[in-house]
């Protein structure tokens, strides 16, 4: 935990170095892993979104994904929220090359499904010690939660 002696400068620095890894990280492995040829050739459901929207919603959410991983770390870096948190940041991290480089759909739904355990768990592990970082978690929760459905929808599609 950290204490009110710790300086603000190696504080704000914790929140820079997880902002770089968190968006910078997701936004590196969504340029990496962009949809090609493959992608454009499933069948997708009615109410797949335009693909620009991606970009600009994920931004938002690694920005507080980040902030919540921040403020998680500085109350306790070693406790149950924070490993949540790393474990949804792996998954979240695993899925774009599992579905559009392996082209593995079904691999990647399970991923995603996990993916949403670990956020839902974080949510539950943050409630009473930090409700805001939780409620930063709550839009991620529910756009991976449109991701899951999405997901399902494309793999019965194809």
């Amino acid at each position: 935990m950290v204490d009110a002696h710790t300086p603000v400068a190696k504080r704000r620095s914790v929140l820079i170095l997880l902002l770089l890894l968190v968006v910078g990280g997701g936004l590196a492995i969504g340029y990496v892993t962009a949809p090609g040829e493959w992608y454009a050739a499933l069948a997708k459901p009615w109410f797949n979104p335009p693909g620009w929207i991606f970009g600009p919603v994920w931004t938002v959410l690694y920005i507080l994904i980040a902030v919540a991983g921040w403020r998680t770390f500085e109350r306790n870096r070693g406790g149950w929220p924070m490993r949540l948190w790393w474990a949804q940041l792996a998954l979240n991290f695993l899925w774009s090359p599992v579905f559009f480089v392996a082209h593995q759909i079904g691999l990647a739904l399970a991923i995603v499904l996990l993916m949403l355990a670990a956020i839902l768990a974080f949510i539950a592990a943050s409630w009473r010690q930090d409700r805001f970082s939780a409620w930063l978690f709550l839009p991620y929760g529910a756009w991976v939660a449109f991701a899951l459905v999405l997901n399902g929808a494309i793999l019965a599609l194809n």
